[in-house]
């Protein structure tokens, strides 16, 4: 039986340096994905994390039975603030700045899954005894994200500006221009890692022009 772990696979994309600003040129892959709006401790932003990660595991029970096993992939985020064409220099962000975030939560799926094994895995969960509330509001598609450049954050999430200046900084120097959404990969849990503990890829695309 066939055993996938993506993140070993593309460890430059997902074991980046906490030292070193490392360039990487992201490909085009296939997320599961969930748009919202708001203040990530808001029900919505929980319950969009849930409903991905319902159908996840239930993807990967479909792809179990085929005879390839993987290891599902770590909760992203796509950010960016209403009415602000590209993130914050500074990322020193207020409340305001927080009820005003739009965002999307996506997890990276091997190329071998289907949108039909997408769907269905959706009609299994549906039909649980209590399914997650948005699960019907999650979809199935490719992203591309081409030149980035990305760091691992260690600490906190409040705790991440000087991190991102960073980033911005290394794409100021070199002429580039920032590109729209911060992203940001969550690899670890932070129900069960301290604060000070917590790593986190962030990547900021740019683009030449």
């Amino acid at each position: 039986m066939t055993n996938l772990d993506l993140k070993k696979t593309l460890k430059h994309l997902y074991n980046p340096s906490a030292k070193q600003v490392s360039i990487v040129d992201v490909p085009p892959m296939n997320y599961l994905m969930i748009d919202g709006e708001g203040n990530p401790s808001t029900s919505q932003y929980q319950q969009s994390v849930e409903a991905l990660y319902n159908l996840a595991y239930g993807i990967r029970a479909i792809s179990k039975e085929t005879g390839i096993v993987f290891t599902v992939m770590p909760l992203e985020g796509l950010w960016s603030i209403k009415g602000q064409e590209a993130p914050p220099e500074d990322f020193n962000l207020t409340p305001e700045d927080k009820d005003n975030f739009i965002w999307t939560l996506m997890i990276m799926q091997p190329e071998h899954i289907t949108s039909a094994m997408v769907e269905q895995a959706r009609t299994i969960a549906s039909q649980k005894k209590q399914p997650a509330q948005l699960l019907n509001e999650v979809r199935f598609e490719a992203y591309h994200e081409g030149e980035s450049v990305q760091i691992m954050h260690i600490g906190s999430y409040a705790d991440e500006g000087p991190t991102v200046e960073r980033l911005h900084q290394h794409i100021n120097d070199n002429g580039w221009t920032l590109g729209a959404l911060h992203h940001e990969i969550y690899l670890s849990d932070p129900r069960k890692v301290a604060p000070e503990k917590l790593k986190t890829i962030i990547r900021q695309p740019y683009s030449r022009s």
